[in-house]
Protein backbone atom coordinates (compact mmCIF):
# COMPACT_ATOMS: atom_id res chain seq x y z
CA UNK A 1 0.00 0.00 0.00
CA UNK A 2 0.64 3.48 -0.58
CA UNK A 3 0.18 4.67 2.61
CA UNK A 4 3.22 4.34 4.25
CA UNK A 5 2.11 2.60 7.41
CA UNK A 6 1.23 -0.78 6.08
CA UNK A 7 -1.50 -3.58 7.21
CA UNK A 8 0.45 -6.29 5.10
CA UNK A 9 -2.56 -8.97 5.03
CA UNK A 10 -0.47 -11.53 3.14
CA UNK A 11 -2.67 -14.38 3.83
CA UNK A 12 -5.92 -11.93 3.41
CA UNK A 13 -8.12 -9.86 1.99
CA UNK A 14 -11.83 -9.07 -5.79
CA UNK A 15 -12.77 -5.79 -5.03
CA UNK A 16 -14.81 -4.73 -1.82
CA UNK A 17 -18.69 -4.78 -2.92
CA UNK A 18 -20.95 -1.35 -2.36
CA UNK A 19 -21.83 -2.30 1.16
CA UNK A 20 -19.17 -2.47 4.12
CA UNK A 21 -17.97 -5.93 5.39
CA UNK A 22 -18.73 -6.78 8.94
CA UNK A 23 -15.84 -8.29 10.77
CA UNK A 24 -17.06 -11.08 11.01
CA UNK A 25 -17.40 -11.66 7.11
CA UNK A 26 -14.07 -10.82 7.69
CA UNK A 27 -12.69 -13.13 10.19
CA UNK A 28 -14.97 -16.24 8.27
CA UNK A 29 -13.02 -15.40 5.13
CA UNK A 30 -9.53 -15.37 6.51
CA UNK A 31 -10.05 -18.15 8.52
CA UNK A 32 -11.38 -20.34 5.94
CA UNK A 33 -8.02 -18.81 3.62
CA UNK A 34 -5.59 -20.05 6.57
CA UNK A 35 -7.38 -23.30 6.67
CA UNK A 36 -6.62 -23.79 3.06
CA UNK A 37 -3.54 -23.05 3.40
CA UNK A 38 -1.53 -23.26 0.06
CA UNK A 39 -4.41 -23.77 -1.70
CA UNK A 40 -5.63 -20.72 -0.63
CA UNK A 41 -3.42 -18.82 -2.98
CA UNK A 42 -5.82 -18.76 -6.18
CA UNK A 43 -8.93 -17.97 -4.19
CA UNK A 44 -10.28 -14.73 -5.01
CA UNK A 45 -11.07 -13.93 -1.34
CA UNK A 46 -7.48 -12.44 -1.12
CA UNK A 47 -8.16 -10.22 -2.81
CA UNK A 48 -11.75 -9.65 -1.82
CA UNK A 49 -10.06 -8.98 1.81
CA UNK A 50 -6.96 -6.90 0.52
CA UNK A 51 -9.28 -4.55 -1.01
CA UNK A 52 -11.09 -3.96 2.15
CA UNK A 53 -8.32 -3.38 3.73
CA UNK A 54 -6.67 -1.00 1.34
CA UNK A 55 -10.25 0.77 1.42
CA UNK A 56 -10.25 1.23 5.09
CA UNK A 57 -6.97 2.43 5.38
CA UNK A 58 -7.07 4.77 2.48
CA UNK A 59 -9.98 6.15 3.91
CA UNK A 60 -8.36 6.11 7.36
CA UNK A 61 -5.49 8.31 6.29
CA UNK A 62 -7.92 10.76 4.15
CA UNK A 63 -9.99 11.39 7.21
CA UNK A 64 -6.72 11.73 9.39
CA UNK A 65 -5.41 14.47 6.64
CA UNK A 66 -8.97 16.51 6.60
CA UNK A 67 -8.98 16.46 10.55
CA UNK A 68 -5.35 18.09 10.28
CA UNK A 69 -6.11 20.49 7.38
CA UNK A 70 -9.58 21.64 9.16
CA UNK A 71 -7.34 21.70 12.49
CA UNK A 72 -9.31 19.64 14.24
CA UNK A 73 -7.82 17.23 16.32
CA UNK A 74 -7.44 13.95 14.59
CA UNK A 75 -9.08 10.42 15.41
CA UNK A 76 -5.58 9.07 16.54
CA UNK A 77 -2.20 9.74 15.78
CA UNK A 78 0.03 7.13 14.13
CA UNK A 79 3.66 7.23 13.33
CA UNK A 80 4.63 9.45 10.65
CA UNK A 81 4.24 7.43 7.27
CA UNK A 82 6.27 4.37 6.77
CA UNK A 83 7.00 4.73 10.32
CA UNK A 84 4.16 2.03 11.16
CA UNK A 85 3.36 -1.75 10.65
CA UNK A 86 0.78 -3.54 11.46
CA UNK A 87 0.89 -7.10 10.07
CA UNK A 88 -1.81 -9.60 8.81
CA UNK A 89 -1.54 -11.47 12.60
CA UNK A 90 -1.63 -8.34 14.58
CA UNK A 91 -4.60 -7.27 13.06
CA UNK A 92 -6.23 -10.72 12.66
CA UNK A 93 -5.91 -10.88 16.51
CA UNK A 94 -7.45 -7.51 17.78
CA UNK A 95 -10.58 -8.66 15.29
CA UNK A 96 -10.58 -11.80 16.88
CA UNK A 97 -10.48 -10.16 20.36
CA UNK A 98 -14.02 -8.30 19.40
CA UNK A 99 -16.89 -10.21 21.04
CA UNK A 100 -18.62 -12.24 18.61
CA UNK A 101 -21.70 -10.29 19.53
CA UNK A 102 -20.12 -7.33 18.42
CA UNK A 103 -18.39 -8.82 15.01
CA UNK A 104 -21.62 -7.34 13.01
CA UNK A 105 -19.26 -4.04 13.25
CA UNK A 106 -17.70 -3.46 9.93
CA UNK A 107 -14.50 -3.53 9.62
CA UNK A 108 -13.67 0.40 8.95
CA UNK A 109 -15.26 0.77 12.50
CA UNK A 110 -13.09 -1.70 14.17
CA UNK A 111 -9.91 -0.58 12.26
CA UNK A 112 -10.30 2.78 13.62
CA UNK A 113 -10.79 2.17 17.17
CA UNK A 114 -7.51 -0.19 16.98
CA UNK A 115 -6.03 2.61 15.47
CA UNK A 116 -7.31 4.88 18.27
CA UNK A 117 -6.66 2.22 21.38
CA UNK A 118 -2.77 2.21 19.42
CA UNK A 119 -1.76 5.87 18.56
CA UNK A 120 -3.96 8.10 20.93
CA UNK A 121 -3.42 11.38 20.44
Amino acid sequence: MRTGWVVAVALICAPAGAQAMSVGEFLNKANALKAKGIFAMGSPDIKLLQSEMKGVSDAYRADLTAAQQAGRTPHSCPPPVGKARIGAKELLAEFEAIPAAQRGMSVKAAFYAMMKKRFPC
